[in-house]
């Protein structure tokens, strides 16, 4: 990860910071990406989410409008999503399983999860995530809710990786986990409640409620299968956070709708 110069402190600052980091989309003039810099900008980590879904869900709408096939708009969305932020997530995810489930001492885990190469479990592990998501937003379609559920996947996944990144220590003394550094509970709490209130808007009160327990559930449970596999979290970690509450918010969501 590059350290670069300081490149100004501002919330826009860390909105394009978050983005560089988040995405692949190209942000120029952003050049400092040490760990206090990077804390300091997860509290725009959902406001990133929202932009990055908002992109991916025009082309999945026009596809939508052209073949009036449900399918086809989710799929499209899912899509526009891997290339935008280039799979990050579910990278995370596999090499978590593939970690986790192939090493049996934690240093092995480790050299296992920074491997380039896929394995069985990273393979059945992407595989049962991206159904269970086309599942989800399919049946939130078929009521017309696929794009405030796409949206509010977005939001709240990037606002539960600050809470894991508070919550655990880094279990390597490099790479994303460790760069990321300690965000302060402030811009963790303030990235939750504007996760929350967008969620609000999307989707009503009961639904927000819903979306929240799918949150903490999600979160609780990445923390205490990685303290229990590795004893902290790495860049791998964290995207596996991700994709772990799209589909515990994605289940709480439909269930309370």
């Amino acid at each position: 990860m590059p350290s670069g110069e300081p490149d100004g402190a501002s919330p826009i600052t860390d909105f394009w910071r978050a983005l560089a980091l988040l995405s692949r989309i190209p942000v120029a003039g952003i050049t400092d990406f040490r760990p206090q810099a990077i804390a300091k900008s997860v509290w725009t980590w959902p406001l990133v989410g929202l932009l990055l879904a908002g992109f991916a869900v025009l082309p999945a709408m026009l596809a939508f409008h052209l073949t009036e096939n449900l399918a086809v708009f989710v799929l499209v969305a899912l899509a526009g999503m891997v290339l935008l932020t280039g799979a990050m997530h579910e990278d995370g995810m596999a090499d978590c399983a593939d970690g986790f489930g192939g090493g049996f001492e934690r240093s092995r885990k480790l050299e296992i999860m920074r491997d380039s190469y896929i394995g069985t479990y990273g393979v059945v592990a992407l595989i049962l995530c991206f159904g269970l998501r086309l599942t989800l937003l399919y049946q939130a379609a078929e009521i017309g809710q696929a794009v405030a559920l796409f949206l509010i996947l977005a939001i709240t996944s990037r606002a539960a990786m600050p809470i894991v990144m508070y919550v655990l220590p880094p279990a390597r003394k490099d790479g994303l986990g460790k760069g990321a550094g300690k965000p302060p509970v402030t811009m963790v709490a303030l990235g939750l409640l504007i996760a929350m209130t967008l969620s609000f808007v999307l989707s009503g009160p009961g639904a927000t409620i819903a979306v929240l327990v799918g949150v903490f559930l999600a979160t609780l449970l990445v923390v205490g299968v990685a303290k229990w596999q590795i004893g902290g979290q790495t860049g791998d970690v964290l995207g596996a956070t991700q994709i772990m509450t799209e589909l515990l918010v994605g289940i709480a969501f439909v269930a309370a709708i």
